[in-house]
């Protein structure tokens, strides 16, 4: 049986993380997010290029949290969007506005 990969959050970060565990062959990936359209979207997308690939993995796009029980790996790239003057820097406090 394949490994099962979870990835919460189907932004750019959980998208990529998807592709790449995907095309490895390594395990099935299971994309989930709030968004209703958007991990379905982005699965589908991938499935679409897995022949090219020539691997057996397969890719589900969902926003119900029970279709990630059983993972084998959970990866959480998801998180609140940055607001405006906000930075990703971790080392600095968010800049002011003037």
């Amino acid at each position: 049986m394949k490994a099962k990969v979870s990835i919460i959050g189907a932004g750019n970060v959980g998208a990529t993380a998807a592709h790449l565990v995907l095309q490895s062959g390594i395990a099935d990936v299971v994309l989930f997010d709030i968004h209703e359209g958007v991990p379905q979207g982005k699965a589908l997308d991938l499935a679409e290029a897995s022949p090219l690939w020539n691997i057996s993995s397969l890719i589900t796009g969902t926003n119900i949290l029970a279709d990630t029980a059983n993972s084998d790996i959970v990866v959480v790239t998801a998180g609140f969007p940055r607001k405006p003057g906000m930075s990703r820097d971790t080392s600095s406090t968010p800049m002011q506005k003037s």
